[in-house]
């Protein structure tokens, strides 16, 4: 099986946890972040999968990155 860097960003909205992971696409100065085969986790459990999805960077409280078997 090949491997990939998957990355994962926690953002806090209103309290709650959310954290966002898939494949960096792109990222910039501000630390905006678009992502590719997007997950969304609420209190641990998935709440939606998305195409794509674009992060505000001063949403984000840290980033991260693992290998992800594919």
């Amino acid at each position: 099986m090949a491997e990939e860097n998957y990355f994962m960003a926690t953002e806090e909205l209103n309290s709650i946890s959310i954290r966002a992971t898939g494949v960096l696409a792109c990222l910039d100065g501000y630390m905006n972040i678009a992502l590719d085969q997007t997950e969304e986790y609420a209190n641990g459990q998935l709440k939606n999968k998305y195409g794509d999805a674009f992060i505000r960077g001063n949403n984000v409280l840290y980033i991260s990155t693992q290998k992800r078997r594919v």
